[in-house]
């Protein structure tokens, strides 16, 4: 017996090519339609059993959201994505947002429709392949580059920021006091705290490691205004 589905894409023609397929192999296509931002009410209106949903960019913020006031409105519509590849987070996110299933946007008609019948009966569309490789990556995530600039910021008071970016510009001790309104004695001191916490031995160094680890550009123009 054929799935009575909702077939909707970001691209008309592919909505439509896809709707066609199914329909010759006995399916009862109620809509297909662009773009996928139109889906949610487009499904609520026709309560189809299933709604393919096309989407090229899963990881995009709020691709989903459809799905989700489908499943708010209409909970008994089984929704199956169709799209590219995505990052785990792009798995989850749909099924978090309430999908039955995801599948490739290159899949063959036949998974397609495995898909859809899978879904229409309650069980998760998912091909082995997608879940193995999410579960990969979510247990060996690759490593995130060490961000030395904002490592150096969370050491550093606000004050001693303001104090390293005088530095920067070259500043004296006398002219660090000046302008931020304090004693030379602690200005001096300030100094010597953000040399000891950056790990170097003198203003130059410590101005040549903030302009190397783009720290400046990080902290951003900032003038103290309040305490350390």
């Amino acid at each position: 017996m054929g799935v009575r589905l909702v077939v909707v894409d970001d691209h008309r023609l592919l909505a439509e090519a896809l709707a066609s397929a199914l329909k010759l192999r006995g399916h009862r296509v109620v809509a297909a339609a662009a773009p996928a931002a139109g889906a949610a009410d487009l499904v609520i209106a026709r309560a189809p059993e299933v709604c393919l949903l096309g989407t090229a960019a899963p990881a995009e913020p709020g691709a989903f959201d459809p799905v989700v006031k489908i499943k708010r409105e209409r909970p008994q519509v089984a929704v199956v994505v169709l799209g590219p590849v995505p990052s785990p987070r792009g798995i989850a996110a749909a099924f978090a947002a309430g999908a039955s299933g995801y599948v490739r946007h290159d899949e063959r008609i036949e998974g397609v429709e495995r898909a859809m019948t899978k879904a229409r009966a309650g069980e998760a569309a998912v091909a082995p392949q997608l879940l193995q490789g999410a579960f990969g990556e979510l247990l060996n995530p690759a490593a995130q580059p060490d961000d030395e600039a904002q490592r150096l910021l969370e050491m550093l008071t606000p004050r001693e920021v303001e104090v390293l970016i005088r530095v920067a510009d070259g500043e004296d001790t006398r002219l660090i006091a000046a302008g931020m309104g304090i004693a030379p004695s602690t200005a001096r001191t300030h100094v010597q705290r953000v040399l000891m916490k950056l790990g170097v031995g003198s203003r130059l160094e410590a101005a040549a490691l903030a302009a190397r680890t783009g720290l400046l550009e990080r902290a951003g123009p900032r003038r103290y205004t309040g305490p350390a």
